[in-house]
């Protein structure tokens, strides 16, 4: 071994505790740029802020910028937590790069928090178990602590479930790193022949395995409509009003700051309270804040000026507050005005009508407000936006807060087609600072992400859309607004209760797309224009973050095609058979498969064919497979394709789904699960033949035609199941 690196992993400990890092500027050697004129990190600071770094992702709370070693009580295992945290961000230095056993990619600021954390729980730990040297640290303490770190625990300290793998593997990862790095110590380190878990890994420490598929649960459709149609009725229908409200109650609250503290006489009161009696205009409610606030210092609850607003008569007045005095004065006069015209929150009032949710009906679009009233509002309609734009997006959290004013664009490529693209960044897996990359989106998401830059509109330009946000909080508090009173008169139907996450709303989207091709995400937006819209945004940028997104949709792609031919081919066998005109060709298909199965249960008869291995022999066929909104396409030949003849393009390595003629179409299959949406074909064109009046004859013979070729579809999957029974 070379000398200099033997001298650095077993040499003695430093006396006096000089660290080799001492006096060294943490930013410069981890590469990190910083904004002109923010201050630096010194390695000797107890807390390294890194606030000032140039490049931070808006998601990067100042929690995470702020690396506090002041917590971990033993001074001298504080300046080992600095050494190790220095050597992880800065792998390059000349004392870090001889560590046989050092990493050479440098720590992500959010690793480093995360490994701080853990470091302190590790080592305060350790002082709680009179460990009074890292030197005394055996395999025991490792595994108890670990053992106790796995538990989860509520506020009251009760275990009430175990937590991550992923937690287990960062606490196992700090325990074993910090005899990598011990080299490097100058406090204090671990024994020199022990190795924690005798040199396993973190991930093998922790129990973790690959994940054969993606953990995150897709969205359940009981909440993901209501909460989506929700989103977009307050955007569509509520949207201009409120953000009209919200700018009114700001410009009140400008015109408040130049309000005089004059004294105003008994007569300009009663003036004010005079012109109420008038014109019949109610006082304004106090906040509902305030009247629990007086509750609290003792006002009566029957009180009739308990929920009169003094300072809304303070304005009306032209000062900004009433004296006490002339209160006690006037209270007879303002308790007579207050029986003559009643009390009421000043905003909303005379509210504009708009539709319903649930019916034609109109209603007011809201009920009078306080001011707390049209802020909690502002609020709802903002959580509104970014439900509407990450479902219908996929965008990361990341991503989304990186919005900001003037990021949409706009390109028009005719009179009627439009394409709506949205400029952010991608942070995930990028270095410090991302790198710009751009969405091609549907209309709602440009409309809902204009309606977040209305609500911004006082933050100037280039300000974030959303900036940084809990998602948690937000979506509980938009979700108790959706199933209160205010949402329930305007017809919106409740939420469910249930976790709802941003990584849910990606996931949702991405199996929404693979196994409900030309349906419905959720009311109002069309799946099929979301399709497009990702499709472009990949064809558009091959390496961006839709790239990513389809990648994801073609693998729940090939495992729902997969999942529908094996479905099939067991109806094959229970008798079930397919109709349509590729019926025939299909059937043929699965005649060679069961053969296939036969022949190996010939040759081996104590082996059953195990599901995959039918999936394997179907895989073949699952790859040409496209789902109709009434058949299932077969695609193997492309020049047979009836849709491709239609449009012209004979080598089109897709069919063309809104051109499909399944009847027709050589390539088309018809299955029992079909029937639903022929039989509603048939019913509806049979209305609407017997609502047309005898004049309008080229239209009754084209619906007459769509009702034929509905009836033949019908007979036919009926005529298959029929045949199937009596062959049984």
């Amino acid at each position: 071994m070379n000398p200099a690196i033997a001298a650095a992993v077993t040499g003695p400990i430093r006396g006096g505790h000089v660290s080799l890092f001492a006096g060294a500027d943490v930013c410069a050697e981890a590469g990190l740029r910083l904004r002109p004129g923010a201050p630096t990190v010194r390695f000797t600071d107890d807390v390294w802020h890194f606030a000032g770094v140039e490049g931070l992702p808006v998601q990067m709370s100042d929690t995470v910028t702020r690396l506090d070693f002041s917590t971990i009580s033993d001074p001298r295992w504080r300046l080992v937590a600095k050494e190790y945290l220095f050597a992880r961000l800065a792998p390059r230095h000349e004392q870090v790069a001889v560590l046989p056993h050092a990493y050479r990619v440098p720590l992500t600021l959010w690793s480093c928090s995360r490994r701080l954390a853990e470091t302190v729980r590790w080592l305060n730990w350790l002082g709680a178990q009179q460990v009074a040297s890292l030197g005394e640290v055996t395999q025991d303490h490792c595994d108890r602590y670990l053992a106790q770190r796995r538990l989860r625990r509520d506020h009251t300290a009760a275990v009430i479930g175990t937590l991550d793998e992923s937690v287990a593997r960062v606490t196992a990862a700090v325990i074993i790193e910090l005899a990598h790095y011990g080299g490097l110590f100058s406090a204090d380190r671990y024994h020199e022949h022990f190795t924690p878990w005798n040199g396993r890994s973190s991930s093998q420490v922790a129990g973790m395995r690959p994940p054969a598929q993606n953990k995150t649960p897709v969205l359940d459709q009981q909440i993901l409509q209501p909460m989506l149609a929700a989103s977009l009725y307050m955007i569509k229908t509520l949207g201009l009003h409120v953000t009209a409200l919200a700018r009114q109650v700001r410009q009140r609250r400008r015109d408040e700051t130049g309000l005089p503290e004059t004294r105003i006489s008994i007569e300009c009161l009663a003036r004010v309270l005079r012109h109420h009696t008038d014109t019949g205009l109610p006082l304004e409610a106090a906040r509902d804040v305030d009247v629990r606030t007086r509750l609290v210092q003792g006002w009566d609850p029957h009180d009739p000026l308990l929920r009169v607003s003094f300072g809304a008569l303070a304005r009306e007045a032209g000062v900004n507050r009433l004296r006490a005095d002339l209160l006690a004065t006037a209270r007879p006069a303002i308790i007579d005005t207050l029986r003559r015209v009643g009390v009421e929150k000043p905003w909303g009032r005379r509210a504009e009508p708009v539709s319903r949710a649930d019916s034609p009906a109109s209603t007011p679009w809201t009920q009078p407000l306080d001011e707390r009233d049209v802020r909690d509002l502002v609020g709802y309609l903002h959580t509104a936006c970014l439900l509407v734009t990450a479902t219908a997006t996929g965008m990361r959290e990341s991503e989304l807060m990186e919005l900001r004013t003037g990021c949409r664009r706009t390109t028009r490529h005719g009179p009627d087609l439009v394409r709506y693209r949205l400029i952010s960044k991608v942070i995930k897996g990028q270095p410090l600072g991302g790198i710009d990359d751009e969405w091609v989106v549907v209309e709602q998401v440009d409309q809902a992400v204009a309606m977040a830059e209305q609500l911004n509109s006082g933050a100037g330009t280039n300000a974030l859309v959303f900036g940084r946000f809990a998602f948690d909080m937000r979506y509980g508090k938009f979700r108790d607004w959706v199933n209160g009173p205010a949402a329930g008169r305007l017809g919106l139907a409740p939420i469910p209760e249930g976790v709802v996450t941003m990584r849910m709303l990606r996931r949702t989207l991405a199996v929404e797309m693979a196994y409900r091709p030309g349906g419905l995400l959720a009311t109002k937006i069309a799946l099929k224009h979301v399709t497009v819209a990702t499709t472009e945004g990949y064809a558009a940028r091959p390496g961006g973050a839709q790239a990513k997104l389809l990648a994801e949709i073609g693998e729940h792609e090939t495992e729902r095609n997969l999942q529908l031919v094996l479905t099939e081919f067991r109806n094959y066998q229970n008798g079930v058979m397919p109709a349509g005109p590729g019926a025939h060709e299909l059937i043929e298909f699965f005649d060679t498969v069961d053969g296939d199965l036969t022949e190996h249960a010939s040759t081996a008869p104590n082996v059953i064919a195990s599901d995959q291995h039918v999936r394997n022999l179907l895989s073949k066929r699952a790859q040409v497979l496209h789902l109709g909104a009434a058949n299932y396409c077969w695609f193997t030949d492309p020049s047979r394709a009836l849709c491709l003849k239609l449009a012209g393009t004979p080598t089109a390595d897709k069919p063309l789904a809104g051109m499909c003629d399944s009847a027709r179409c050589p390539q088309a299959t018809h299955h029992p699960c079909h029937r639903p949406v022929w039989a509603d074909a048939l019913n509806n064109t049979t209305v609407f033949l017997g609502s047309l009046g005898r004049t309008h004859k080229t239209e009754q013979a084209r619906l007459q035609t769509e009702r034929d070729r509905a009836q033949r579809v019908l007979t036919a999957i009926d005529a298959a199941a029929s045949t199937n029974e009596g062959n049984r």
